[in-house]
């Protein structure tokens, strides 16, 4: 909870292993760090989100978020995800491919730009912009709106920091966001097009009940916040594993290492996401051979199980050349996270390409790299970097 263990949490989370992979916390509460103990309460049905205390006052960021499938418990859950899932399909994340590739190839374009002169932040220039494009582009949102939503996400996640629900910054977002996408939703109403927007528009207004308006709204900038938010920072979590590994970066573009391989131990070794909470919602509920009442509240220490020594060998060092890696970063069970193939599709082009033309990018000297405040959310503020000229 200090900055320094927000800044470096991994000493903490060894600590936590050496007491075992559940430990109880004064409150009642439980701290699960172990990695199996962390994926049976995320697949147990018996386990799950804390129901709101009572009616959500006007119209924030908690109230938005308890209204979206992040903080739905079945049926809710189940209701809202399926709706969604028949329209973000696979197929449609598929498609999104050369979109990427483009996107990816001109925000190089840019970059090279700037070769031997000024160093540049790739978490602005490159980290951000690309998973807003994407995400933009699925769900139909003007490109000259997206620069507007990086502070709203990051004002918006506020509230799921510990004591967040009280981030007035995190409010002003949730009505912001709101403002700009009920004109959206209108818009696609009256003139649909091939977008995310219309499609889930549309299936709200088959009027099957599956979709109030409200949760259409929660869930169109759920989509919208998550769809960049992890993204981002998995791609800045991996570039600086890079700048810090030149021979990794060649074993890279020498194809020894298989991309794929390198995104799944990014994502183990600094998740983008650290921690998510549950609570025991059924009776007689075991974590291994610990007791967990009905009603205890859970905090799932991810970045520590990803890390845990009963799962992986030499668990702090990064290895890509690792078998059997399964990071729990984007969740599993009913709540994984639906965006989760994009994410990852994402980061293999955008590496591939970051690897092939970009063979002599540096950290840039005397500019060091600034962590984003976050507990939950793990990334870069800034990730300043030096394109040299090559030949």
């Amino acid at each position: 909870m200090t900055p320094e263990g927000r800044a470096d949490p991994f000493p903490l989370y060894a600590a936590a292993h050496r007491l075992g992979p559940v430990s109880p916390l004064p409150g009642g509460a439980f701290l699960v760090c172990g990695y199996a103990a962390a994926d049976q309460v995320l697949r147990d049905p018996g386990f799950g989100l804390a129901e709101p205390a009572g009616p959500d006052p006007g119209d924030g960021a908690v109230r938005l978020m308890n209204q979206s499938i992040l903080r739905a418990n079945p049926p809710d859950h189940g209701r809202m995800r399926s709706l969604i899932a028949q329209v973000f399909t696979p197929r449609r994340v598929a498609g999104l491919r050369p979109a990427i590739e483009a996107a990816v190839g001109a925000l190089i374009d840019q970059l090279i730009a700037t070769a031997g002169g000024e160093p540049v932040d790739f978490m602005d220039q490159f980290a951000f912009p690309l998973p807003v494009t994407v995400i933009g582009e699925l769900l139909g949102v003007p490109p000259g709106d997206r620069r507007r939503f990086r502070p709203l996400a990051a004002g918006l996640t506020e509230a799921l920091e510990p004591a967040g629900g009280a981030s007035a910054t995190a409010d002003a977002a949730a009505r912001e966001l709101a403002a700009y996408f009920v004109p959206l939703i209108g818009a696609r109403r009256a003139a649909p097009g091939a977008d995310l927007v219309s499609a889930l528009v549309a299936a709200r207004d088959a009027d099957d009940g599956r979709l109030t308006d409200r949760e259409l709204l929660a869930n169109l900038i759920l989509l919208l916040v998550a769809g960049f938010e992890t993204t981002t920072s998995l791609l800045g979590n991996g570039l600086a594993l890079l700048l810090d590994r030149p021979a990794l970066a060649g074993s890279l573009r020498a194809g020894q290492i298989p991309v794929p391989a390198f995104i799944e131990e990014v994502l183990r070794y600094d998740s983008p996401v650290q921690a998510v909470t549950r609570r025991a919602r059924a009776h007689g509920r075991t974590i291994g051979d610990v007791p967990v009442p009905y009603g205890s509240d859970l905090i799932l220490l991810i970045g520590a199980a990803n890390r845990d020594p009963a799962r992986y060998r030499d668990p702090g060092g990064f290895d890509p050349t690792r078998t059997d890696v399964r990071p729990l970063s984007f969740g599993a069970g009913a709540h994984i996270c639906i965006g989760n193939s994009l994410a990852r599709l994402e980061a293999e082009v955008a590496f591939r390409q970051l690897l092939g033309r970009l063979p002599a990018i540096t950290a840039a000297p005397g500019r060091p790299a600034l962590r984003r405040d976050r507990l939950v959310l793990r990334g870069y503020q800034t990730l300043p970097v030096r394109i040299h000229p090559v030949g």
